[in-house]
């Protein structure tokens, strides 16, 4: 038995920060599905270790014009998103730009399923990421960059 070629391209979609509550996380991913007319994805991330105010507003702010987060707990929201691959929803689940502590959340929560199969970050020339590599293999997590050129930041930051 030689590779198998796929027919169609890897698909992955990220949890947006809106979403990250673990009521809304199957809403947020079935609204993607139907978008997309799709039955599944092949990968789901989280897309961040921090989350929105829940809602359709993708970007709740104040009267200040300032983000309004919520203190979702990222476990709870792992939780769903396991209860969304046991669905055939998505056959694997990861995370992006969570650090080792932020990943460390979940592979020590209670009843873990599934651990993340990757991690998504910035990672280049300027800012190696050596240590999360390090955490990730030995945790046999894939560490997948983002920003490999360099990272054209808003001044802002």
């Amino acid at each position: 038995g030689g590779a198998q070629l796929r027919e169609s391209p890897l698909l992955f979609l990220q949890l947006w920060n809106n979403n990250q509550a673990p009521e809304r996380v199957r809403i947020g991913l079935e609204q993607s599905l139907r978008d997309l007319q799709l039955d599944y994805l092949d990968l789901f991330l989280i897309h961040t270790p921090m989350g929105f105010q829940p809602g359709d507003n993708l970007f709740p702010t104040d009267e200040n014009g300032k983000a309004i987060y919520h203190n979702t707990d990222i476990r709870d929201t792992w939780k769903a998103l396991e209860a969304c691959k046991d669905a055939g929803l998505v056959q694997s689940i990861g995370v992006s730009n969570f650090n080792k502590r932020q990943l460390e959340l979940i592979l020590n929560m209670p009843g873990l399923k599934y651990k993340p199969v990757c991690n998504e970050v910035e990672c280049h020339i300027y800012l190696n990421q050596n240590k999360l590599l390090e955490f990730c293999e030995i945790q046999n997590i894939v560490l997948i960059a983002y920003g490999v050129l360099g990272s054209g930041r808003s001044k802002k930051w």
